[in-house]
């Protein structure tokens, strides 16, 4: 009877661990489940916020937005947040984020005025896309104390950002910006940027604006 008993025991075990990785690991509805219910946190948690998920858009674990004072998110149908994404929002800023966009881990998007990014764009691990810099110039004031300087981003469709890069002016269409960048310069579109500061490498779109896009760089 007490074999009995622990061979019962094992197997509602197995059958509870069988359910917890179908909820949680496996493809199927488990993903989409607690991604649905990422996004009701984080509606929730920003009720002065306009966050808005057009169509389906998976939600990986650590997504969070803040947003505490206001601002807008709109998201794409199709578009993928794997793990970590995190963005803050001022009063009145604006991101939106085109169709089938993919983030993989540990973006971060800071916006005070509006950052759009377009479809089937593509972010690396730990990118980051800031739409301001600190004011340091004042001598007789703390630099947290000096303020910003805000310059609206855009990042143009199919555009690839690449692990680690700093992004602080526009990238173009289909542009690609090469792991531990710091864009502070427009990358033009189908262009390769690489470097601190970023500068155009290489250029690989319709001929005839290639000479333009070599003197931009």
């Amino acid at each position: 009877m007490v074999l009995g008993g622990l061979r019962r025991i094992r197997r509602e075990i197995g059958e509870a661990r069988s359910i917890r990785v179908w909820l949680f690991y496996l493809p199927g509805p488990g993903p989409w489940l607690m991604s649905w219910l990422r996004k009701q946190w984080v509606i929730f948690r920003n009720p002065n916020a306009h966050i808005e998920f057009q169509g389906p858009v998976y939600l990986g674990p650590r997504f969070s937005i803040h947003a505490p004072a206001g601002g807008t998110f709109v998201v794409g149908p199709g578009v993928e947040f794997r793990r970590g994404f995190r963005a803050e929002l001022q009063p009145g800023a604006r991101i939106t984020i085109g169709a089938s966009a993919v983030f993989t881990y540990d973006v971060l998007i800071q916006c005070a005025t509006t950052i759009e990014i377009g479809e089937r764009c593509a972010f690396g691990q730990c990118a980051m896309l800031v739409d301001g810099n600190h004011r340091y110039r004042d001598l007789d004031r703390p630099m947290l104390a000096q303020g910003y300087d805000f310059r609206p981003l855009r990042i143009g469709d199919d555009a690839t950002i690449l692990t680690k890069a700093t992004i602080i002016a526009s990238v173009g269409r289909r542009a690609v910006v090469g792991a531990n960048s710091v864009v502070t310069r427009d990358v033009p579109d189908y262009s390769v940027a690489a470097g601190v500061p970023a500068r155009v490498l290489d250029y690989f779109g319709p001929e005839r604006s290639a000479s333009s896009t070599a003197t931009s760089g």
